[in-house]
């Protein structure tokens, strides 16, 4: 009988510490869960802040100065039930992506009330997609030639005629549209929003092409709302966010350059030399003669300053027209945007690509260079062949592309028509109006006298433009979470 009674409370004491340790399992788990719920909550509450203030990484406290390995932070909130009693918190750490990014990585620790030993921690990359998520982006109707490749994503509020061979989405967000007589056959009727032309078998046929990755209508993109951005920019770079910051011609200053006159000349204005070394050369140039065959001939500059060093912003936002090189041989190494335009006084500035423009690193996305401009954006025609440009370019009110046209005479521009004179694009670029780096003239294609501009191009997509535009780039919708994952380890 003692046997028995011995063995029931082996078995009750073992029953009972099952269910006791059952229980304590079924509570940690709820207070996990509920940790983990308060640190999704947070991310939550941050894609919400940041789409209400894009450029607030410190939660609204403007602390600390600087970030630490984890970022700005620790910001800790309560997390409340549904009846409002506080069961938690979630605290953050905002970590900034490169300068002048749309990305930022926030981490969220979440903590139970109740339960102390019941932490969770989630991580998430958000970010806005700028206007170089585009390789070409344009508010008009877009051609591209069967001499003409691209790599990446292109879109047109209107409509593109798509004979060139391409490796990603083509948008459109019309349906239909009426198609421009310059764009050769097919000139002056109606076709679907992206389209090719039937006749064009070569290199690649546009009776058999993959097209399912042709899509219309989808959204616009707003190209007003960068004349905001110009004001936005040219705050940045005077660091005066007065509310007539933008009327103002301040003194120069290294992420600022005032107009040469109040008057405006498209002959005048700075050329700005990107070196290698996080500095640029500024000089003044008062007159361009477009006929020459380099920069240094067809400019007439005065030096103002050699070795500037570029803004922790990275912006250098000139008040005038600006012409932009990189040093040789090695390329530009850092990451910056040159803003071109004439915000207090009248007059659109013009930017001018002047000789190769080039990255030091061209694939790891360490290196870019964005160029924005009130106006055009234009290659000149001493820039020469082969010629190679790496850059996110948004043209506000104008074109991007060849100067079609001499300044010195008013004679179209004397072209490249040869394969060993090709024109490589690497970056991306946002028109409000026309974009191209050929105009072809005549029926004789290997004749130079027939092209302004490049016969053969290559225009290629920066992907790692997507979510790390150059500094301040504008953006074009609000922001998504990118990537989510659970972190392990506690902070």
């Amino acid at each position: 009988m003692l046997v028995f009674i011995v063995v029931f409370a082996i078995i009750g004491l073992s029953v009972g510490t099952m269910i006791i340790t059952t229980l304590n399992t079924a509570v940690r788990t709820q207070h996990s869960e509920t940790a983990f719920n308060a640190a999704e909550a947070g991310l939550n509450y941050y894609l919400w802040h940041l789409n209400h203030d894009n450029t607030d990484l410190k939660d609204g406290t403007g602390a600390p100065s600087t970030p630490t390995t984890l970022g700005y932070g620790p910001y800790t909130h309560d997390y409340k039930d549904i009846n409002g009693d506080k069961i938690g918190t979630f605290t953050l750490y905002i970590k900034p992506g490169a300068t002048g990014s749309t990305t930022v990585t926030v981490r969220s620790v979440g903590h139970v009330e109740s339960y102390p030993s019941a932490t969770r921690t989630v991580e998430a990359q958000i970010g806005a997609p700028s206007f170089s998520t585009f390789a070409v982006a344009g508010n008009t109707a877009l051609w591209f030639g069967n001499t003409e490749s691209t790599n990446g994503p292109i879109h047109s509020n209107v409509g593109i005629k798509m004979d060139g061979a391409n490796t990603d989405q083509i948008s459109s967000a019309r349906s239909t549209y009426a198609v421009p007589s310059w764009s050769g056959n097919g000139a002056n009727t109606t076709k679907p929003g992206v389209w090719c032309d039937p006749t064009v078998t070569a290199p690649v046929n546009c009776n058999s092409r993959i097209k399912t990755s042709w899509s219309y209508p989808v959204p616009a993109l707003d190209f007003n709302k960068i004349s905001a951005d110009l004001c936005t920019l040219k705050k940045l770079a005077t660091e005066n966010n007065a509310a007539n910051a933008c009327t103002l011609n301040p003194t120069r200053t290294p992420g600022y350059v005032p107009r040469v006159n109040t008057g405006y000349s498209r002959f005048a204005g700075y050329l700005v030399t990107l070196n290698d070394n996080g500095t640029y050369n500024l000089e003044r140039v008062s007159n361009e003669r477009d006929r020459q065959s380099t920069y240094s001939s067809a400019l007439t500059r005065v030096v103002v300053q050699n070795g500037v060093t570029i803004p922790d912003n990275g912006i250098i936002f000139v008040e005038d027209n600006a012409w932009v090189r990189t040093a040789g041989p090695n390329g530009f190494d850092g990451r910056v945007t040159v803003v071109s335009a004439r915000l207090s006084v009248s007059g659109t500035a013009v930017a001018t690509i002047a000789d190769d423009l080039k990255y030091r690193d061209k694939y790891d996305g360490n290196d870019a260079i964005g160029i924005i401009a009130e106006g055009g954006i234009e290659i000149a025609p001493y820039v020469g062949a082969p010629a190679e440009v790496d850059a996110a370019l948004i043209s506000q009110s104008g074109s991007v592309g060849i100067r079609r046209l001499y300044r010195e005479n008013g004679a179209y521009v004397t072209g490249y028509p040869n394969a060993s004179q090709q024109f490589t694009f690497f970056g991306s670029i946002a028109t409000n109006q026309e974009w191209t780096w050929s105009v072809q003239r005549c029926g004789t294609p290997s004749s130079a006298s027939c092209w302004a501009g490049y016969r053969y191009t290559s225009t290629n997509y920066d992907d790692n433009l997507r979510y790390s535009p150059p500094p301040s780039f504008p953006v074009t919708s609000s922001f998504d979470m990118l990537s989510w994952r659970e972190v392990l380890t506690q902070p």
